[in-house]
């Protein structure tokens, strides 16, 4: 019996590395093996980066958030715990947003809270 090999299967795959590739310096872009771990090692990179840029974020929002509070004489920490106490649910994207541009929203929140 003849050997069967589905070769519309195999190139399809590899076209679809390839494509992935594209743009890749050197090997790394039109020879199979190596585009090959190259994009693997890349798309592995790509999650660990969506992961990273939600951190980043909100390492920014607590940078400016902080900078707001303390032109009114009141640190992150503690502005944070009365916005708890008051019972005022926003978050640390908008607040940070008001903090940034919309500084007299941002004040009337601090007023609120002291």
């Amino acid at each position: 019996m003849p050997r069967s090999v589905n070769h519309v299967a195999s190139k399809a795959r590899r076209k679809k590395i390839l494509k992935l590739a594209k743009g890749y310096f050197g090997r790394r872009k039109n020879v199979w093996t190596v585009a090959k771990n190259a994009v693997e090692k890349g798309l592995v990179y790509a999650f660990i980066g969506r992961k990273q840029k939600k951190r980043s974020y909100r390492r920014l929002w607590i940078v400016r958030i902080n900078a707001g509070a303390r032109q009114y004489d009141m640190s992150y920490s503690v502005f944070m715990n009365k916005l708890k106490v008051a019972g005022i649910e926003l978050n640390r994207k908008v607040l940070a947003d008001l903090a940034m541009n919309h500084p007299d929203a941002f004040k009337a929140i601090v007023d609120k809270v002291k």
